[in-house]
């Protein structure tokens, strides 16, 4: 009962969120916009006037499906590694480096690149485990470290090893067309990416709630003293989630750069892993919720995009709404004494039942 009451509040303050968000934007346009309807207009309605637009809609989901996932590995062992960041930006260029140095048929070298990218990715978020494992190193601090140690091996590289010289700025040779994941829809961006993203959700959601393994994985993220009671290693648990989580990561990188770019040009960190540490909150790392999760970060950027390209009202909105959902979502007092009460009559409605049985 308790938990069906919580997961009915969670529901409930990510919707309460996710409104209070929009009234925010809302109000925000209001005050700074000359023309307040019309900003409103394109914000909402921008993102679906064409079908190229709509396709950017996809394209931008589709990363955040994988870091999303990895996300939801990773914090449902209560482990905050922030690690899937560079994680991603290190399997883009480990698949980078294969996509242009490695010669081998269609669909193998595609498979080949994003087997890179998952070692690459899995190395990152290990880091952070590894230390907090060993010397109880708090995986928040030591995994924005790594991101950074991330960002400079990926650019040494990419721009000393790989780099085209022709290019005409910095940036990796062209990427092998066997290497390239293809166009799914001609027009739109939109590549099979999106087809191995929704794969690999379903793979975490049966892992994480149908396999013993993710049993175990929620069971420390939960209790890890009653985790530990019960014979499981908590230890090898913590690294194991990680590393699946950085493998996701690691993979969202390579599909991305394969799927939208035929040569690596990142010079920063791509924020791709901080997009799925936000959805991953929204969908109170569930990978059922997190399509829903993506696909709202993503529609508002794009509509924040069309109202910046048509009115005075910055881009930078969208991150003041996604700012708002998370404050809401993570703030554990938000309708805690409506909670407390529902669970409060629950449990007196049920003793009456059993007095009256």
């Amino acid at each position: 009962m308790n938990r069906n009451i919580e997961k009915q509040f969670q529901i409930l303050r990510t919707l309460l969120a996710v409104a209070i968000a929009i009234a925010v934007a809302f109000t925000i346009i209001c005050f700074i916009s000359d023309n307040p309807i019309e900003t409103i207009k394109s914000f909402v309605l921008g993102p679906l006037t064409s079908k190229r637009k709509i396709g950017n809609i996809i394209t931008n989901l589709t990363p955040m499906l994988f870091v999303g996932a990895g996300v939801c590995l990773i914090f449902s062992a209560n482990q905050t590694n922030m690690a899937v960041e560079g994680g991603f930006f290190v399997g883009a260029m480990l698949a980078s480096v294969v996509a242009t140095c490695v010669k081998l048929p269609t669909g193998i070298h595609v498979i080949a690149c994003l087997i890179a990218g998952g070692i690459a990715g899995a190395m990152a978020c290990l880091i952070p485990a590894f230390l907090f494992v060993k010397f109880n190193a708090k995986p928040v601090v030591s995994s924005i470290m790594v991101n950074n140690m991330c960002l400079f091996v990926a650019l040494f590289v990419i721009n000393h090893l790989i780099r085209d010289p022709a290019a005409g700025f910095l940036a990796s040779y062209k990427f092998a067309k066997t290497s390239r994941i293809g166009e799914m829809i001609p027009g739109t961006g939109i590549h099979y990416g999106i087809l191995i993203g929704i794969t690999v959700l379903i793979i975490t959601f049966l892992y994480l709630n149908k396999s013993k393994a993710g049993y175990e994985i929620r069971t420390v993220g939960r209790n890890v003293e009653f985790a530990r009671y019960s014979g499981i290693n908590v230890n090898s648990v913590i690294i194991k989630a990680q590393l699946l989580g950085g493998i996701l990561a690691g993979m969202g990188g390579a599909v991305e750069v394969l799927g939208m770019y035929k040569r690596f040009q990142y010079q920063s960190l791509s924020n791709h892993g901080f997009d799925g540490i936000m959805i991953g909150i929204m969908a109170n790392y569930n990978p059922k919720m997190l399509p829903l999760a993506a696909l709202f970060l993503a529609y508002i950027r794009a509509g924040a995009d069309s109202m910046q390209r048509t009115s005075d009202v910055p881009v930078e909105l969208a991150n003041i709404m996604i700012a708002v959902i998370v404050i809401m979502i993570v703030a554990e007092k938000f309708l805690y004494k409506m909670k407390h009460k529902r669970i409060v009559a629950a449990a007196q409605k049920k003793l009456e039942e059993k007095e009256a049985a």
